[in-house]
């Protein structure tokens, strides 16, 4: 655990400063890292179709607004069966939850290398949506079982780094295998890509199943006196909870919508930088796979760092809605200078970079908000219904942008539109959300 983290620990009164934090440099050790893993494969899973897309055009024949659908029709999939499969988690737990996830969405990266057309990619990324369904939801309600809320930014932006790394890796990854394994096993560049990197995911699945635990009491790894050390923990702060919350009850609170908006808000802006990247690289006269992959990476390094110090400097002042929207408004006004500055390349690397990683670094920390809103019995529909409205963002978005830009030919009029979007967000973010609705949920 680094001292940063270990600076805002919540220390209980039964045990020392020193007990609570090996405790949790325990916890931290064995669930991040496969959580981190799982999350990178996840991310790259969804983006190599971003890639894929530079190739497969020509072999299926596929248009601007096919892919802004096929690429938005997979949030379409996920969000039907997101409150489904949350609220099934918690009886079943996480462990069987998260292998069964995994192990499916592996299975449709690797069946998506044989579609043949347009419609079958938008049916297979329909299906990818739905075999993930659930993942980051369910991964955002486990941590509320381990972590209290003191940690829970940092703990959820090194949760959410895996993205970074995985954009970082992602576009290099794949310029690589495109490049130099066209033909293998008589496939073409694009379809290699989904068969290589849809096998990990099922692998890791397998693995999952013997390596996770749903709740700190079932963990064998712990001992009694650690056990309870987490329970203490966990018990500062928790929100006075109302025993068996409906569903019906989670959907009449109105701070599940204003958060909701604001994720949309929010993902409108992240998801379409991970979507159309590649696209824009390519508008900005670079032609060359590999040079493409490793400037896609740029924005997600940057995000890395940024996800770093606004999540630290969030939880050493207990505060989120300030650094989430005033970061949302960086990334739009970046959004906005691309246009003016589209004939100049540096410039227009700089504004997709700083825009790009403000609108991901701001994703991370947004997931800290939701838990201290939501009661405990809440917060697995709560969040879920969050995600769902969020969600929306990637159908909504990936449709309008690949409208606009098969419409007008003009890529960015559609960052115009969603830097506008972002500028909704912030603002509602602080308007909706009054600040002593998170402070009193995230003292320590």
């Amino acid at each position: 655990m680094s001292q940063a983290a270990e600076q805002y620990l919540p220390i209980t009164s039964d045990y020392s400063e020193q007990q609570t934090r090996l405790v949790y440099r325990k916890v931290i050790l064995r669930l991040l890292p496969y959580l981190f893993l799982a999350y990178a494969i996840n991310t790259i899973d969804r983006l190599n179709v971003s890639f894929a897309k530079l190739r497969m055009a020509e072999d299926i024949a596929l248009t601007d607004a096919a892919y802004g659908i096929g690429a938005g029709i997979f949030y379409l999939g996920y969000i039907l069966f997101e409150v489904p499969s949350n609220v099934y988690l918690q009886r079943i737990g996480a462990r069987a939850t998260l292998t069964r996830i995994m192990l499916l969405w592996g299975m449709v990266t690797v069946a998506t290398a044989f579609v043949t057309t347009a419609n079958q990619l938008i049916f297979a990324r329909f299906l990818l949506g739905v075999a993930e369904a659930g993942f980051f939801p369910g991964v955002i309600l486990y941590l509320t079982y381990w972590f209290p809320a003191a940690l829970r930014a940092r703990i959820t932006a090194v949760f959410l780094m895996a993205a970074m790394i995985a954009g970082i890796v992602s576009g290099p990854l794949a310029g690589t295998i495109m490049s130099h394994f066209d033909g293998w096993l008589g496939l073409r560049d694009w379809q290699v890509l989904f068969v290589v990197e849809g096998i990990p995911a099922m692998l890791l699945g397998v693995f999952g199943w013997f390596w996770l635990v749903d709740k700190p009491e079932e963990a064998r790894w712990l001992t009694a006196q650690e056990k309870h050390v987490l329970a203490s923990a966990l018990a500062q702060g928790r929100p006075a909870d109302t025993p068996n919350a409906k569903l019906t009850e989670v959907l009449r609170n109105p701070r599940v919508y204003i958060a909701g908006l604001v994720f949309f808000c929010i993902y409108s802006g992240s998801n379409t930088v991970s979507y159309w990247m590649p696209t824009l690289i390519r508008g900005f006269g670079v032609q060359d796979l590999k040079t493409i992959g490793l400037l896609a990476s740029v924005p997600y390094m940057c995000a890395l760092v940024g996800m770093y110090l606004l999540a630290r400097s969030s939880d050493k002042r207990l505060e989120r809605r300030w650094h989430v929207s005033l970061t949302l408004l960086l990334s739009a006004t970046c959004f906005f200078l691309l246009g003016p500055f589209q004939d100049h390349l540096l410039f227009s690397l700089l504004f997709m970079s700083v825009g790009a990683a403000a609108a991901l670094s701001a994703l991370s920390l947004f997931w800290s908000i939701p838990p201290a809103l939501l009661s405990p019995s809440a917060a697995a529909v709560g969040i879920a219904v969050i995600s769902c409205i969020g969600g929306m963002a990637g159908v909504v978005s990936q449709i309008v942008v690949g409208a606009i830009k098969s419409a007008t030919g003009d890529l960015y009029l559609a960052f115009d539109v969603i830097a506008g979007v972002l500028v909704v967000g912030a603002v509602v973010l602080l308007v909706g959300i009054p600040a002593r609705q998170l402070t009193e949920r995230v003292k320590p």
